[in-house]
């Protein structure tokens, strides 16, 4: 027996007026998903314990098993283990993200931040961009690192977790309010707008119509993480499919493999049939037991504020991986469970995350059942299924139980 999640970053949503007061996933036409659900347990499942913040970093610990309250350090430091930085037990690992923030001329401190991802901005533009900062902002206490796309490291030596607000909780808004209260960070973020504000590349940018990526951003912050090895947790050899460097981090952290798929970049259109092949040859041909396919894009879309590239995001989610996964998976006539989730909602309402439950489906190949639902946010609650702790998800797909088990706060 096999075992994939499929993990569709924020899909999750609300009833949309303009999707005749549907959700993007309950809206959007899935084939695949809608075929696997007539033979699969649906329910909702609780992934953000009580009282800690709605994060792609909390939310995908639960669902790979490490309960967010044991295992959490902070999100950067995550991502700092899959750029491969070298931290120490006294570093502060921050996420510097590359953003876009209003060019009127206004103090700093009343300047808008428009774009959290600066247009998915490549890693190749944003290399060239952050040297610029390093030049003139790097020190022996402050060291920049390189990421993917708009999302960059900074290590603080002998730092301070420090309460720090994410950029895509405040798009639209003036920014004073929420900088940082940390002298040098907020100097920092001040002197990289000056840095990056009439670089060449952002007036190229700007001329075709892109926004500027014009001053670094810091959140995120924590220490050197201690996850244990999800192998030994769960006997379950396993490899991460992700184009983000918070998924590749976990992996790394909990000493999962993790696959280079060309072309993954988190955004709209990455290479969606790339991460598909890469987990039929890992469950296939390598010797892996677990493969974990995290899409980010429906939650850059959710950022975004787009419902139709949201709803797109979610169809590109269905035809392109689900669907020719179950295939390959069955033309090589390979047994396995399938569980297929977000991590956390990102309504196009509010255009950042949110604590509440996210819809799940179960399917096993070898199991023959039959429903009338379909996968989405409405149909899994209706199903009375429920898993109020979402680190025990992970449990329940190796579990080999069968579907229609109904989860209650003793699960």
């Amino acid at each position: 027996m096999k075992y994939v999640v499929v993990l569709g970053d924020g899909m999750a949503d609300e009833p949309i007026g303009e999707l005749s007061g549907k959700t993007p996933l309950e809206y959007a036409e899935t084939e695949a998903m809608d075929a696997l659900s007539k033979k699969a347990e649906i329910g909702m499942v609780h992934t953000i314990p009580e009282g800690m913040k709605p994060g792609s970093d909390t939310a995908n610990l639960s669902v790979l098993g490490y309960d967010p309250k044991k295992y959490y350090s902070g999100r950067s430091p995550l991502e700092a283990l899959s750029i491969g930085v070298p931290m120490k037990d006294t570093d502060i690992a921050l996420r510097c993200n590359i953003v876009t923030l209003s060019e009127e001329d206004v103090p700093f401190e009343e300047r808008t931040i428009i774009d959290h991802s600066s247009d998915e901005i490549s890693t190749e533009d944003c290399a060239v961009l952050l040297e610029a900062v390093r030049k003139e902002l790097e020190t022996d206490r402050y060291r920049f690192y390189l990421g993917t796309s708009y999302r960059h490291c900074l290590i603080w030596d002998r730092g301070e977790v420090v309460e720090l607000v994410q950029p895509h909780d405040v798009l639209g808004q003036v920014i004073g309010q929420y900088l940082p209260n940390d002298q040098a960070l907020y100097e920092m973020m001040k002197k990289s707008y000056d840095i990056l504000s009439c670089h060449p590349l952002n007036i190229e940018r700007k001329k075709q119509g892109l926004n500027p990526a014009n001053c670094c951003w810091f959140w995120g912050a924590g220490t050197k993480p201690m996850l244990s090895s999800f192998e030994e947790k769960t006997g379950k050899k396993g490899m991460m499919i992700s184009a983000v460097d918070l998924l590749k981090g976990i992996a790394v952290g909990a000493g999962m493999g993790v696959a280079k798929v060309e072309g993954a970049n988190g955004g709209l259109h990455t290479n969606y049939e790339g991460k598909t092949a890469a987990a039929v040859k890992a469950l296939t041909e390598d010797g892996y037991d677990f493969a974990y396919i995290h899409v980010e894009a429906p939650d850059e879309m959710g950022h975004q504020g787009s419902v139709e590239k949201k709803v797109k995001a979610i169809e590109y989610l269905d035809s392109r991986v689900i669907g020719p996964l179950v295939e390959s998976l069955k033309e090589k006539k390979t047994d396995f469970r399938l569980l297929v989730l977000p991590d956390h909602p990102t309504p196009i309402r509010v255009r950042t995350h949110t604590a509440d439950s996210v819809p799940y489906m179960l399917y096993d190949s070898t199991r023959e059942e039959e429903h009338k639902w379909n996968y989405n946010e409405k149909e899994a609650e209706e199903s009375g299924n429920r898993i109020d702790r979402g680190h025990e998800i992970i449990d329940y797909l190796f579990s080999g139980s069968g579907a229609g088990r109904l989860h209650d706060d003793n699960i």
